[in-house]
């Protein structure tokens, strides 16, 4: 019997794509900036088919590229060109196994949709936090490997702090069930969070057991106008010295992101009598009391013009309002796709460093050229900026494309300068696995490889991706 034939009778024959029109979905990164070979997806519909899956693959030498959604932006759930990988998607692995309201956990399949897992969190009273632009089509699997963060960070902590347990299949099939949904478990390694964050390259996550929290029945959202980056961040201070717990979002906005939603996408957003330099969406949240989360956010806002840290703000009056805020800040992506892309980084940074980082990288991308203009927008509360690089209305998008190495050169050394990282919640993929290496000190290399070796000895998991 030939190896495909043998997997095809493992896992079945519908849970196998061979033909090159039915693999290609998965074969593409979803920018479209990889492309990659592999001898056939599998679909497996269980763990014990992923472990035979994975089995399969060592008795075959054939490498594991472990696949969720397939919405990253790094490409690391693509293959290489060698053809001597399975692609291996989670997609069906969609159960919600159990959901304790008393323990306020939730244990989930790799496979299930983020979106799925904050209704079926909601639908008992409850919240989910980690929240994505990708929501509706990002995997839990996928999320959990490249530790996502989101909007809620603040509040709420990453993909990593979210976790309570995992079951993950290891390198050579074993199964590892690691599902304790304990806050405190003092007895040796913290094993999950080894394959948290790893892309694969250590296990395939098959399903994990996350916290919930109580679902906030107050929820105030507002936009504040400030003149510099110094002034968001003394707003951040006096928003946390106000809110406390409460402060759940806080995102930074440039006028030249809001003014390419402007042009590309169809959001009508609400004006301050003059255009800011950067503008503030806050969201307060608390569990019960709507009337006092208004007042203390009015309250918030107020003190903030007192002081000069903002100029103006606008709030929500209704839940239509709020949501129409967040598409403002949500629409930022889209619209820098559809004006023709940017050169993007995905960069984390100490708060005291972030002025210097802002005004030294746009000093450098002027001197580069007049065309270019940075796109700033991200996760301010948590350090989390995407400095993304375009060029400045009216002109083709690609002239930013060929400074693109240019370009790069100048964020990357100023977020070393800084003490920062080049990946902050997208991971490092194939796009950025090198640049990471030259970035970190030899102890720090040794380490990683030296984990490396002691999970997947053969090198087989998602090769050429994070080691």
């Amino acid at each position: 019997m030939k190896p495909i034939e043998e997997l095809r009778v493992l896992l079945g024959a519908d849970a196998l794509l061979e033909a090159p029109q039915d693999m290609a979905p998965f074969l593409t990164d979803w920018r479209g900036r990889y492309t990659g070979r592999a001898c056939a997806v599998a679909l497996p519909r269980s763990t014990a088919q992923v472990a035979q899956a994975v089995q399969w693959c060592a008795r075959h030498a054939m490498a594991v590229v472990p696949q969720g959604g397939n919405t990253g932006l790094v490409g690391g759930a693509t293959p290489d060109a060698s053809g001597r990988a399975l692609v291996l998607s989670t997609r069906r692995l969609r159960g919600i196994r159990a959901l304790d309201t008393a323990n306020d956990s939730i244990t989930v399949e790799a496979g299930c949709v983020l979106q799925q897992v904050q209704r079926a969190a909601e639908e008992r009273e409850r919240l989910f936090p980690l929240s994505l632009a990708a929501q509706g089509s990002c995997t839990i699997g996928g999320n959990l490997a490249t530790n996502a963060g989101g909007t809620q960070v603040l509040r709420y902590g990453n993909a990593r702090e979210l976790t309570l347990g995992l079951e993950v299949v290891l390198a050579d099939g074993t199964v590892w069930d690691g599902l304790r949904a304990l806050r405190k478990d003092n007895t040796g390694y913290d094993l999950k969070q080894l394959f948290i964050g790893s892309e694969g390259t250590l296990g395939v996550i098959t399903a994990a057991c996350l916290r919930l929290f109580p679902l906030p029945r107050a929820r105030v959202v507002c936009l504040l106008a400030c003149d510099t980056v110094a002034d968001s961040i003394a707003l951040l201070n006096l928003a946390r010295a106000h809110a406390g717990p409460a402060l759940t979002a806080f995102e930074l906005m440039s006028a030249a992101c809001l003014r390419l939603v402007d042009a590309q996408a169809a959001t009508v957003r609400p004006r301050f009598a003059h255009e800011p330099a950067w503008t503030v969406l806050l969201e307060w949240s608390e569990p019960a009391d709507a009337a006092h989360a208004q007042q203390a956010c009015e309250a918030l806002c107020a003190a903030a013009v007192q002081c000069g840290a903002a100029r103006d703000a606008i709030l929500a009056t209704s839940l239509a309002d709020a949501r129409a805020l967040w598409e403002l800040r949500e629409s930022i992506p889209s619209a820098q796709s559809r004006s023709g892309g940017n050169v993007k980084h995905d960069i984390s940074l100490p708060l005291g460093a972030l002025v210097d980082f802002v005004r030294d990288a746009e000093a450098a991308l002027a001197g580069l050229s007049a065309q270019l203009q940075a796109l700033v927008f991200g996760h301010l509360g948590d350090g989390n900026l995407h400095f993304n690089v375009g060029v400045r209305a009216g002109l083709p998008a690609e002239q930013a494309f060929a400074h693109e190495s240019a370009i790069n050169d100048i964020v990357y050394r100023a977020v070393a300068r800084c003490g920062g990282s080049v990946s902050a919640e997208h991971g490092l993929g194939q796009l950025r696995t090198a640049l990471a290496h030259s970035l970190k000190s030899a102890p720090e290399l040794a380490l990683l490889r030296a984990v490396k070796m002691a999970l997947d000895p053969h090198a087989r998991m998602n090769p050429g991706k994070v080691v």
